[in-house]
């Protein structure tokens, strides 16, 4: 049985990896979804001083009440900032991180360094306009997601706070000696933002390369064929 845990992206929560939970456990497997704080059914708990480092440290609390030891870590999107931060400071606790169509960061990179100034300039205006400049409002689901999806998604997503997005990471390098592997989903959207890190890991042969013909949410528009890579990636025995 493989403990998998989630970092999931911006705007949303545990929540949105809801059909992954059925599919993971008839393969035997468990699956934790924490929320970070600020967000989702967190929402309330929202405020300027929520930065990446409160997000990583909500899934290192986890890891330490709950007791978990030789997960694999999975980073979706923003989540790959918190999940490489989370790896970077509990490496002892993880087996392995898999990035899902995920930012890669370097020590002191943010999520705006990472991006062009046309779009930090653009989120900051959102955040001036529409999140008494602290709030970042979400972006729309990509244009395959099933209408049903997108009806029970969209009221669900809510603002995040920006210095998430701002504040650059610290890390020792102790996340460079875990196994990483990423999954890059080629049915990408304006501007590609995660192409670089899929580039990046397809030609170091430290880390494992894999590509979903999927949009950028496959755990909501393909659970199923997730389900069977992220369990191919934790047990290559099992499919070589």
């Amino acid at each position: 049985m493989t403990t998998f845990v989630i970092a999931h992206g911006a705007w949303s929560a545990g929540w949105f990896w809801k059909k992954m939970h059925p599919l993971l456990t008839q393969r035997g497997h468990r699956l934790f979804t924490p929320t970070y704080t600020g967000i989702g059914e967190r929402s309330h708990l929202a405020h300027r001083g929520i930065s990446l480092d409160s997000h990583i440290e909500d899934l290192l609390k986890v890891l330490e009440y709950e007791d978990l030891r030789n997960i694999v870590l999975v980073g979706h999107s923003y989540g790959g900032m918190v999940a490489t931060g989370v790896g970077d400071r509990a490496s002892e606790r993880i087996a392995q991180v898999i990035y899902l169509d995920a930012f890669v960061p370097r020590d002191g990179e943010s999520v705006f360094s990472l991006m062009s100034e046309n779009t930090r300039q653009a989120f900051a205006a959102a955040a001036d306009r529409d999140g008494d400049g602290w709030r970042l409002p979400a972006n729309p689901m990509p244009p395959d997601v099933s209408a049903e999806d997108v009806a029970w998604a969209m009221p669900r997503r809510v603002t995040q706070p920006i210095e998430t997005f701002r504040q650059p990471i610290r890390l020792s390098g102790k996340i460079d000696l875990l196994p990483r592997s990423y999954i890059y989903c080629t049915k990408f959207g304006p501007g590609d933002v995660f192409r670089p890190f899929a580039d990046r890991a397809r030609t170091d042969p430290a880390w494992r390369y894999f590509e979903m013909d999927a949009s950028h949410n496959p755990q909501v528009t393909m659970p199923e064929a997730l389900a069977d890579l992220l369990c191919g990636i934790a047990h290559p025995q099992a499919t070589a």
